[in-house]
């Protein structure tokens, strides 16, 4: 947490996009919430709060590198080497100032550079001294997902910095752990550092890594071909750069007898923030949302008020952004959105759906079908998986997310995508169905 004067932090602003007309009786409001940050990049006001500020012109921030360096990362031997240079090419990525550390991770987490329990600042010497000791990195060993998370946090809490970010790569499934140890890792983990999470091959499970990802604010994604590594991890290096705040989090104020169904992040990817909720004051809710640059998301809010009468109109949510202060307070950040409801006779108005929530609502149920089409693949649910898959392609097909269309057409034969109709491929390489099941929550933007 860190204590930032007014001129540290990106200008946010937030509009809403929702149909407020209800019918007579009408409970339910959805609105579609975008916030967006602008002006990142050119804070850096050291005078203020010169610990926070690196001299490379950019918040003060802590990364912790974590390099799956277990048995299997031998197999081949490219995959280790790559990993290297991977690592290396993040670390070139860093800017100066920044708090930096490589950990190797195996059934245990070992410090790799600098050691000692504690971080190096990235200048030229220490960017050469860590691509020295990346060297000594070897593969053996297992895997232990939560002690690598343990190290890291404890080596980014000693620094007193703005950001702080993990990298983590792994080759293969948390089978040294428990899945309610690695759980209890990410509880704890979580609202200290944001990470992102990379399965490299085909030999890791997806729903650990996106569940990591997930608990951590992060993004995570497949790097199906090792060689692919050092572009993957210099562009995630470049986007943690690009961070300006930390621990944004949505704030929620409700009316008497409104009651919140869901809060979903629904661009550029999809993420239930509803169980997240901390209580923040009477009726007021906050929901994180991590770290922020120059960038603009969606989300999808969802109450349900008490029933109105004809031409009666009300405050349904009022929406803010805060952030933490060192001293227990939150500060606003000035951006605002209000959701409202209306109740009106005019069956035209109160039945018209708005064309953001008609869309999002389209791209949350598009990764629902894709999970569970995919599921029911893996059960041998030919029927199940068809019609879910079908629709997936239907969905993919009216909201124009050609991406995640492609994705779809390695997995089924696509015979009709306006219809839905599709056949399951009858072979289908694992690296296609990992990458689609990974990226299936990526979804695309309403086009205006």
């Amino acid at each position: 947490m860190a204590n930032f004067s007014k001129s540290n932090v990106p200008q946010f602003s937030m509009d809403v996009y929702q149909n407020e007309y209800l019918p007579e009786g009408g409970r339910e409001v959805n609105a579609i919430v975008t916030v967006s940050a602008t002006g990142g990049g050119t804070v850096g006001n050291a005078v203020t709060a010169p610990h926070l500020y690196s001299p490379g012109q950019g918040p003060s921030a802590a990364v912790a590198i974590m390099v799956d360096c277990s048995g299997s990362m031998d197999y081949p031997p490219t995959k280790m080497r790559n990993a290297r240079d991977a690592t290396a090419a993040a670390i070139d990525t860093l800017r100066d100032g920044v708090y930096f550390s490589v950990i190797g991770g195996t059934h245990v987490a070992k410090e790799v550079y600098p050691g000692g329990g504690r971080l190096a600042v990235a200048d030229a010497m220490t960017r050469g001294q860590a691509k020295q000791a990346l060297r000594r990195l070897s593969a053996g060993g297992g895997t232990a997902i939560g002690t690598w998370l343990r190290l890291a946090d404890r080596l980014l809490a000693s620094a007193d910095v703005a950001i702080r970010h993990g990298i983590l790569l792994t080759d293969g499934r948390n089978e040294h752990e428990s899945p309610e140890a690695l759980k209890t890792t990410l509880d704890a983990c979580a609202g200290r550092f944001t990470c992102d999470a990379r399965g490299v091959g085909t030999d890791w499970e997806v729903s650990e890594v996106t569940g990591i990802a997930s608990a951590l604010l992060g993004t995570a994604d497949i790097v199906a071909d090792p060689a692919g590594l050092a572009a993957d991890f210099t562009q995630m290096m470049e986007a943690a750069m690009g961070k300006e705040v930390a621990d944004v989090s949505l704030r929620l104020w409700t009316p008497v007898g409104t009651t919140i169904r869901f809060v979903k992040q629904v661009a550029p990817t999809v993420a239930d923030l509803t169980g997240r909720r901390t209580e923040a004051g009477p009726r007021t809710g906050d929901y994180p949302t991590g770290s922020w640059g120059d960038e603009s998301r969606d989300y999808h809010v969802c109450v349900e008020v008490p029933p109105g009468g004809l031409g009666q109109e009300m405050l349904a949510v009022r929406v803010s952004l805060v952030i933490p202060e060192t001293d227990g307070t939150v500060r606003n950040l000035g951006a605002q959105g209000l959701v409202r409801a209306m109740w009106t006779d005019d069956m035209t108005a109160s039945t018209s759906i708005n064309p953001q929530v008609a869309h999002y609502t389209g791209q949350a149920e598009l990764a629902q079908a894709i999970q569970q089409g995919l599921d029911a693949r893996k059960a041998g649910d030919i029927d199940g998986a068809t019609a879910k898959l079908g629709r997936a392609v239907q969905l993919a097909n009216v909201s124009g997310n050609s991406d995640t269309a492609k994705l779809l057409a390695k997995v089924v034969d696509v015979v009709d995508a306006v219809a839905g109709t599709v056949r399951l491929k009858a072979k289908v390489a694992e690296a296609d169905e990992m990458t689609l099941e990974t990226r299936s929550t990526k979804t695309v933007r309403v086009k205006k």
